[in-house]
């Protein structure tokens, strides 16, 4: 199967690309001179990215996302695994539904992610980028499943930095406060999904020969005020 756009140059892999800090990180990554493809839910709308339509959540409409994507470019140089399932409850009251969704999508679809890329990414010596967060070490009421599948990546990723090293693929961690993941969201304490995009294109381009960056954690520059509590708070001290 021919390239989807008949191009060359490096390509780029990005899950849950179609708004928020996932559009921004593919946008910088395709400023940087990536081909861009991604694992989208819903459609994007953006015409220069290669989008396959999958529900992370479903493992055979994953490995059939990956197939498509894989065969098609041929090649890839960097993977960023961004998608994400938000399920907040008390752990007496929280849907097991839900806690099957956000292993599956944060935690399950990564190492699926993972695996499937990793002879591209040795063969190019390419970097992988996992998106995680501060509640992987900030935990909260309400929190169980969000912060167990992110504090679940810090094991993949140092695991997959230990054993791929030696075959020349990176593998970082990225662990955010609180983003303005939200169109219309100006709130002075959160981060721009352009100013996380830009730290992940650097991981992803920009490392020096000699080193890894193995772990990430990067927070707004500005505290919220002192009567802001839960989630909100933890994720900026």
């Amino acid at each position: 199967m021919a390239s989807p756009d008949g191009g060359r140059g490096p390509v780029a892999l990005v899950t849950g690309a179609n708004r928020g800090t996932g559009l921004a990180i593919a946008r910088e990554l395709h400023g940087r001179g990536y081909r861009v493809a991604a694992l989208n839910r819903t459609p994007s709308g953006e015409s220069w990215m290669h989008e396959r339509i999958c529900d992370l959540a479903d493992p055979a409409a994953v490995d059939a996302a990956l197939e498509e994507v894989l065969s098609g470019f041929g090649r890839l140089d960097a993977c960023v695994t961004n998608a994400v399932a938000r399920a907040f409850a008390p752990i007496a009251e929280l849907d097991v539904a839900d806690w099957d969704e956000s292993v599956a999508v944060n935690l399950t679809s990564v190492f699926r992610v993972v695996q499937a890329t990793l002879p591209y990414l040795r063969r190019s010596g390419g970097s992988y980028v996992i998106m995680g967060s501060h509640a992987g070490t900030r935990f909260f009421e309400g929190g169980v499943a969000y912060s167990a599948t992110k504090a679940a990546l810090k094991a993949l990723v140092e695991t997959l930095l230990l054993e791929e090293r030696v075959h020349g693929v990176r593998a970082t961690l990225v662990s955010p406060g609180a983003i303005a993941n939200l169109d219309g969201d100006d709130t002075p304490y959160k981060m721009a999904t352009e100013s996380v995009a830009r730290c992940v294109g650097a991981l992803v381009q920009d490392q020096p020969a000699d080193l890894v960056v193995g772990d990430v954690e990067i927070r707004p520059a500005r505290l919220p005020d002192p009567q802001i509590s839960g989630i909100a708070r933890l994720q900026h001290v």
